[in-house]
């Protein structure tokens, strides 16, 4: 058997897609199920004073790196073994990794699981080896790459915030525009932004961004996809339009307008930041955990004496931000667009 039928028979893929689109898709809900309902419900908590919820909360966010890690193994259609090792993978890897801790996270848990496919079921006492395996070089990977993934990613992170506040109109238009675009693409704009620890003013400016694509596609395609298009693209995801944008790419330039325009005023104007989780920042309108995320932020300023009130400006600017200005201006463009030939009558319609 060569080896490649030997990959083949272990369903081992070797892909940009398998590897990064599919795995960091999946990490994102990992985090979603983990960290951020749980950063969600604690602070429900601290807001009511139900301790229970506090204490929910807080051990659903200490599972962030085994929850990233198993939905990984998913997304790598690891066997059942395999997957339920990858915890003890996770773990390590997302302590070890510190700051960019869900960056050595994939990567620690795509070598980790790969490893356990390949042995798994190849001896006949599996149930020892296949979790020795996995486990046993996840954790020896973490031990070895994790610190420096982690150190590499916190440090692009705090390039791109460093920069954000030095320069927040030129920066805001970038890092706006770059992860809005990621948001609609079928990777995970929610799992970058985990990654590089993506928060304060950068962190606004991408959820300006994730706004302006998510509630633009919403608004300009209403006359085609009607109020379920809507729900479906402004609370769920604008990566619904993908098809269509492959048809034809000009239906994305009126939200990527809007998002150079948004991200800037997100920055300069507003000073719109994200001191939630930092996967907040690529979430957007999505079940309106972008929002949610900002002002966990603002409490968490109040508790530390950094902030001492949330004011009329800051929730303006949310509203106009996540809402107002990517409702108005995108159906303008589109309908500027649409007189000039450039979007069809069905290009924008959602498959039903």
């Amino acid at each position: 058997m060569s080896f490649r039928d030997f990959l083949e028979r272990k369903n081992i893929v070797v892909s940009a897609k398998r590897y990064f689109i599919d795995a960091l898709s999946a990490m994102a809900q990992g985090l979603f199920a983990s960290l951020l309902i749980g950063t969600i419900i604690s602070t429900v908590g601290q807001q009511f004073g139900i301790g229970i919820l506090v204490q929910i909360g807080d051990f659903a966010k200490a599972m962030a790196g085994p929850a990233m890690a198993i939905s990984i193994g998913y997304a790598l259609q690891a066997p059942p073994l395999v997957l339920f090792s990858l915890a003890a993978v996770g773990a390590a890897a997302n302590q070890l990794g510190g700051a960019g801790g869900p960056l050595a996270v994939l990567v620690v848990s795509l070598f980790a699981a790969e490893f356990g496919k390949a042995i798994s079921k190849e001896t006949k006492i599996d149930i020892l080896i296949t979790p020795l395996v996995t486990i046993s070089i996840g954790v020896l990977l973490s031990i070895w790459w994790a610190p420096a993934i982690g150190k590499a990613a916190g440090s692009i992170g705090s390039v791109i915030m460093w920069a954000t506040t030095r320069r927040p109109f030129i920066m805001g238009i970038l890092v706006s525009v770059i992860v809005g675009m990621a948001l609609t693409l079928p990777i995970s704009s929610a799992a970058i932004c985990a990654a590089l620890g993506l928060t304060g003013l950068a962190g606004g400016a991408a959820l300006a961004g994730c706004c302006a694509q998510m509630v633009g596609f919403a608004f300009m395609s209403f006359r085609e996809n009607r109020w379920s298009g809507l729900i479906s693209q402004g609370i769920g995801t604008s990566m619904l339009q993908m098809g269509n944008i492959v048809r034809n790419p000009k239906i994305w330039i009126a939200p990527t307008l809007v998002s150079a325009i948004t991200g800037p005023i997100a920055t300069c104007l507003f000073h719109l930041e994200m001191n939630g989780p930092a996967i907040s920042s690529g979430m957007g309108t999505c079940g309106l955990v972008g929002q949610i995320g900002v002002y966990t932020g603002w409490i968490s300023e109040i508790e530390a004496g950094t902030r001492t009130a949330i004011t009329g400006m800051d929730w303006t600017g949310l509203l106009l931000i996540s809402l107002v200005l990517p409702a108005i201006l995108t159906p303008l463009f589109g309908m500027l667009f649409r007189q000039i030939g450039w979007i069809g009558p069905r290009d924008l319609k959602l498959d039903n």
